[in-house]
């Protein structure tokens, strides 16, 4: 299968493979806590975490369905754009799902920290707690209800990792969705093939609602995806307009 695949996906490929055996072969290490990228107001963040996250994943389904992903949308794209091209805009995809989800994290990180304020409680100890380097719970000392629920949510935010190359391949669908919007696609839970102009709309409208929607349980980060998507279709809109320029 590998020798067929372009140099660029194949190693991306490749990579991703290798940091997530890493994650379960180094047992005495725990990587996630090093390289999954967390809100970088958070106790937990460090600068390299904005590329890392990217070859970082959360269980076998997860990294099966990007590299999947990868493998049949990024030859096309490699040979298209280039292999210069193809890494800047996989790489600018990831970073972009990285800061549009931090941008969302960061409004509700804000809107938390001023009602707990108002609350006269002190948002530092809940940062204290999210660090990673502390073990215990976190006790929360009021008798509102709703102040637990806005430190509980801060500290989960402060504490949750993200992990995944979900930015990079959205932003790959979409590109290539912008270069081929006329190619019939087949996709999870839709039985039958439907044009590319087509499907990464809906997917696009789905992650847009259950991002704002935040369904308990939902551990998926939305705002990357679109983040990563909008990187993508912008790549490729300049790419073409220069492309046409010179023709």
């Amino acid at each position: 299968m590998f020798p067929q695949i372009t140099p660029v996906t194949r190693n991306i490929i490749i990579l991703n493979v290798i940091f997530f055996a890493a994650t379960f072969l180094l047992t005495n290490i725990n990587l996630e806590p090093l390289l999954a990228g967390y809100f970088p107001l958070s106790p937990n963040f460090r600068s390299w975490q904005i590329v890392t996250h990217m070859f970082m994943h959360g269980s076998i389904m997860h990294i099966v369905f990007n590299m999947f992903t990868l493998y049949s949308f990024g030859p096309v794209l490699e040979q298209v754009l280039g292999q210069k091209k193809f890494i800047i805009l996989y790489f600018a995809a990831g970073l972009g799902g990285f800061a549009l989800y931090n941008i969302w994290n960061y409004y509700e990180v804000s809107q938390l920290t001023s009602f707990l304020k108002s609350q006269a409680f002190d948002i530092h100890e809940i940062y204290k707690y999210a660090d990673n380097n502390y073990s215990g719970e976190m006790p929360i000392n009021s008798n509102s209800e709703a102040v637990r629920d806005a430190a509980q949510k801060l500290f989960v935010i402060l504490k949750t990792p993200m992990v995944g190359a979900s930015g990079a391949i959205f932003g790959i669908i979409a590109a290539f969705s912008t270069l081929f919007p006329d190619a019939k696609l087949m996709f999870m839970f839709i039985p039958f093939p439907i044009k590319a102009k087509y499907l990464t709309p809906i997917i696009i409208a789905v992650s847009i609602f259950l991002g704002l929607r935040q369904f308990s349980g939902d551990n998926i980060a939305h705002f990357a995806h679109l983040g990563g998507a909008l990187i993508g279709y912008l790549f490729v809109l300049n790419f073409k307009k220069n492309r046409d320029r010179i023709q």
